[in-house]
C-alpha cells in the first residue's frame, strides 16, 4: 500500500471589518491555493449567503468526482486502443439539506459526451465507464452512488 499526501491552503477573505460578529456581517469568500498553482476564489452556495460568481464547495466536490472519473476513463481507453478525441462531462449532483441545516450528497450523475475516432470503438468506450468508476479515487471515497449516462459519438 502506498500513501499519497496532499496539501492545500484555504484562507477566508470575507471579513468586512467586524469579523463574525453576526451572521450577516461577514462574507463567505475564501481562497483555495496550493504551491505553484492558481488560486481558486470560492464562496458558499448563494442559498447560504454566498457569492454566485465564485465556485462553492459543492461544485468543487462534484468537479472532483467528474475529473477523477475522466482521468481514469482516458487512461483505460488508451490501454484498450480506444481513441478519444473529445470528452466533456455535464455532471449533476443532488445534495439534500436536512431540517437542522446539515446536509449530504445523495447522488451524482456523470453525463460525459465522448467522441471517438471510429464507430467500432463505441461499445467498448461505453463499457469502460464502469471500470473507471471502480478505480476512481474520489468515487471510491463517497457513500452514495455515482452513476454514468455516457453519450459516445464518432468524428
Amino acid at each position: 500500500m502506498k500513501n499519497h499526501h496532499y496539501k492545500i491552503t484555504v484562507c477566508w477573505t470575507g471579513n468586512k471589518g467586524k469579523g463574525t460578529s453576526s451572521y450577516r456581517e461577514y462574507e463567505r469568500s475564501h481562497d483555495i491555493s496550493a504551491e505553484n498553482k492558481a488560486i481558486i476564489q470560492a464562496s458558499s452556495d448563494p442559498s447560504f449567503r454566498g457569492d454566485k460568481t465564485k465556485y462553492n464547495p459543492e461544485e468543487i466536490f462534484l468537479s472532483s468526482i467528474s475529473s477523477c472519473h475522466m482521468l481514469w476513463y482516458l487512461h483505460f481507453c488508451s490501454e484498450e486502443g480506444i481513441i478519444v478525441t473529445e470528452y466533456t462531462d455535464f455532471a449533476t449532483g443532488i445534495m439534500t439539506e436536512l431540517e437542522n441545516g446539515s446536509g449530504h450528497f445523495t447522488e451524482v450523475i456523470l453525463h460525459p459526451e465522448i467522441t471517438v475516432s471510429d464507430e467500432s470503438m463505441i461499445e467498448k468506450a461505453k463499457e469502460l465507464h464502469q471500470k473507471a468508476n471502480k478505480f476512481c479515487f474520489i468515487a471510491n471515497s463517497v457513500n452514495f452512488p455515482v452513476k454514468h449516462i455516457p453519450k459516445v459519438l464518432v468524428k
